[in-house]
């Protein structure tokens, strides 16, 4: 019996069989040292590099090998450059193995490659080659002003990749969670996420960051540093000088400001007068040298940007050097003067104590020497009247 050619068996194969199917029963079919057959292998290549276009060859006998793009155009036949395209490279040609290389891959050279045996009948098999675009660093858009109080709309975008990228927003560690689109571009796909976040002026500078993962960078990432930029009005606050300034003194004044944008000039002042004649400003330092009473009065330093404005005074006060060594040489004077008044009220109350206490003593001896006299009187009388007292006792009731 005659053996069923190969190829007639794979063209007598139902439509809906694969290609790998198909693939199978062919090299079931090669059993005879005279059958050939082909195999190809699919290839992965990054965008911009090599890929490796391999035809295996089983029991090949000298038949003609074509090689052709995804178009059906023939590239090398029997090892022979057939298209002019030097991105192609013949780099193997043996009775078991065909191969060539192609430099400088683009997603425009996808698709299957062909390799065909001419036999009896053609045999081919397709290898597929597939193109990964990894994406570059994503960028960072903002749509509007980040202004303290208010929110702030940031949008990470990477624009090209394939298969599409994974974004992502960080921020302390944390994921911010974001609203994704993806824009399919035919061959490549661009894709952003979109955050949006309430902002202080303690925000100003925070860092946030957008990465981006893909499978053709091997488990790294691109990632994109962001600092936010939040505009507030400014604060200033005046740097007063330390201890009493005293006529001849030098006054200087700092005036020290935030804000963002930082105000670009400063103004000073003084309230309901205008500045000394010596008076020197440079920036935020104010000035006066060779002070005097006359200088007396308050200053005021303000600053302004396009988010607001803000001031802040100083008092000034001179004093006489005379007056304040007078007042301080008063102190102790007044201190010994106190002890001294408190000494003597002291003794005052103890005199005022001791002489209460012996005119009460005295009182007290006093009226009972008057009881005794008394009655030695009356003894005395009665011894010389010749009568006992108990009678002139008598005659003095009656």
């Amino acid at each position: 019996m005659r053996p069923v050619h190969s190829a007639l068996f794979c063209r007598l194969l139902p439509a809906p069989f694969s290609l790998a199917l198909r693939s199978l029963v062919l090299v079931l079919l090669c059993i005879t040292p005279r059958c050939q057959a082909v195999q190809a292998e699919n290839v992965t290549v990054l965008e911009g590099g090599t890929a490796q276009i391999s035809c295996r060859l089983q029991n090949y006998d000298g038949s003609i090998v074509v090689i052709q793009n995804p178009r059906r155009q023939t590239l090398f036949f029997n090892g022979t450059r057939a298209l002019k395209d030097d991105r192609f490279q013949m780099v193997l040609f043996t009775p078991r193995l065909v191969r060539i290389t192609l430099t400088n891959v683009s997603v425009s050279d996808e698709g299957g490659y062909f390799c065909q045996l001419y036999t009896d009948s053609t045999h081919h098999q397709v290898a597929t080659l597939s193109v990964l675009v990894p994406p570059e660093t994503p960028t960072v858009e903002v749509k509007q002003e980040a202004v303290e109080g208010g929110e702030v709309e940031l949008t990470c975008v990477s624009p090209r990749s394939k298969p599409a990228a994974t974004l992502r927003w960080i921020r302390n560690g944390r994921e911010i969670p974001g609203v994704v689109s993806q824009q399919d571009n035919g061959k490549t796909f661009s894709v952003s996420s979109t955050i949006r976040i309430p902002v202080e002026r303690k925000d100003n500078g925070a860092a946030l960051s957008c990465e981006a993962f893909h499978p053709a960078l091997g488990g790294q990432k691109r990632v994109r540093h962001y600092r936010l930029d939040v505009y507030f009005a400014p604060t200033v606050r005046i740097i007063p000088p330390s201890g009493i300034l005293r006529e001849g003194d030098s006054l200087i004044l700092t005036c020290s400001i935030t804000g963002n944008p930082l105000p670009r000039s400063i103004q000073w002042s003084k309230i309901n007068d205008t500045l000394p004649e010596r008076a020197e400003i440079s920036g935020p330092t104010f000035q006066i040298s060779r002070l005097s009473q006359t200088h007396n009065g308050t200053y005021l330093c303000q600053a302004q940007n396009n988010y607001g404005r803000a001031a802040d005074h100083y008092t000034l006060l001179v004093y006489d050097p005379g007056a304040v060594v007078e007042t301080h040489s008063a102190v102790p004077y007044a201190v010994i003067g106190g002890v001294l008044a408190l000494l003597v009220f002291t003794v005052i109350c103890v005199l005022i104590v001791t002489i209460w206490c012996s005119v009460r003593q005295k009182g007290s001896y006093l009226t009972h020497e008057a009881s005794g006299l008394d009655e030695h009187g009356e003894v005395q009388e009665a011894f010389l009247n010749g009568n006992d007292a108990s009678q002139g006792k008598k005659e003095y009731l009656l």
